[in-house]
């Protein structure tokens, strides 16, 4: 059974007062409404393609986000919307005015491979084989990962966000357009290399690393920065169980992938607050009375979490990991007087930095690094 906003409404809305448990009346209530649909539908009426904003990784998540959605309903708006908000970057061509210098600028292109498949339009594999192309001269450390950005400050850097900025385009492109070799080579180059460098013994992921040693936060010896950082152990997760689900089952590395997965799973479980389900901005320093749990990186780990259970790559007993993480974030999500979504407590986008810097970050609602998060999450738990 489906309940509908206005039955959601008039028993409480967002005023969960029992908390993350399952049982009272108005939290049963808010997970059988479709948040999905509410959160699409009000994001659409707020920003036109026109208005939603300019070819951005923010972007690309929430209408990766929003694709999944369609993918579910069908409802043909949701695709039109991102169809045209993509149209407005794509020249009659098929090309981009874009030289694709950060793989941030990446992220949006995972779109252009659907939108092919769906309309059979080439210009959309033409610009999406333009930043295939630009791949291939794209600045990489000796070990081949991807720069996180060319021509400044991050030279030589791999950040954990970095993954998610560019894999998936990788492996969209490439198992789209007969490149499923190269796609699944270099998929698997970078998240391995980047684990390398980022998971730390504990299972935790560092932010960022620097080659050079050169960036102020580098440590000397590992050319780490210091902090774990909630969203950037969130990009690596939801990577992870993307690329998962297209390797074949007989490649060598997938239990490597598997393995690192796994552990990231295992340190993230120890670091659930056990009061909201949630998981902190910076992950291991719970105790910290500045530190505040933090709605994207909530979602993305309770979508991963949720997903490797699924598929058998962890244990069963996360599940309950799982979904106290997805109460956690239901808790967070509420409709307004006007009738939108609000989603609170999302961290803004994020340099590197040390933990003074992170846990002073500003807090938004319906920033779209939350949205799209929660999109994500929310479709795989509306699967299962």
């Amino acid at each position: 059974m489906t309940t509908s906003r206005r039955d959601f409404v008039r028993l409480g809305g967002a005023a969960l007062a029992g908390g993350v448990a399952l049982g009272t009346g108005t939290a049963s209530a808010k997970e059988r409404i479709d948040w999905s649909v509410e959160v699409v539908e009000s994001t659409m009426r707020q920003f036109t393609p026109e208005t939603l904003g300019g070819w951005g990784y923010t972007r690309g998540l929430y209408l990766w986000g929003q694709w999944l959605v369609f993918q579910r309903t069908k409802n043909k708006k949701y695709f039109d919307y991102i169809k045209a908000w993509v149209d407005r970057f794509v020249g009659p061509d098929g090309k981009f005015n874009r030289t694709f210098t950060h793989l941030d600028s990446m992220r949006a292109g995972q779109l252009l491979p659907l939108l092919y498949n769906a309309t059979g339009d080439v210009r959309y594999r033409v610009a999406s084989t333009q930043i295939r192309e630009r791949l291939n001269t794209y600045s990489r450390t000796k070990e081949g990962g991807f720069w996180h950005a060319e021509g400044g400050t991050r030279d030589w850097q791999n950040w954990s966000d970095g993954v998610y900025m560019v894999v998936p385009f990788i492996m969209r492109h490439g198992y789209t357009f007969g490149e499923k070799d190269w796609a699944t080579a270099e998929a698997l180059r970078q998240l391995l290399v980047y684990a390398k460098n980022l998971q730390h013994k504990n299972g935790l992921f560092h932010h960022a690393y620097d080659e050079s040693r050169t960036a102020s936060w580098a440590n000397p010896a590992t050319g780490v920065s210091p902090e774990f950082w909630g969203r950037a152990m969130g990009w690596y997760a939801i990577t992870c169980c993307d690329v998962l689900e297209d390797l074949p089952r007989t490649h060598p590395d997938r239990p490597k992938l598997i393995s690192i997965l796994g552990r990231l799973i295992a340190a993230l479980a120890r670091h659930q607050d056990p009061k909201s389900g949630r998981w902190f901005q910076v992950v291991d320093k719970g105790s910290n009375p500045r530190n505040w749990t933090e709605t994207s990186c909530s979602s993305m780990y309770s979508m991963a979490i949720s997903r490797a259970v699924e598929r058998g790559y962890v244990s069963r007993r996360y599940e309950v990991v799982a979904q106290r993480g997805y109460r956690g974030v239901l808790e967070r999500v509420s409709i307004n007087a006007q009738g939108s979504t609000e989603i609170s407590e999302i961290c803004i986008g994020t340099n590197v930095g040390d933990l003074p810097f992170y846990l002073a970050r500003p807090r938004a609602v319906n920033d779209l690094h939350g949205i799209g998060a929660f999109l994500i999450m929310s479709e795989q738990f509306q699967r299962r």
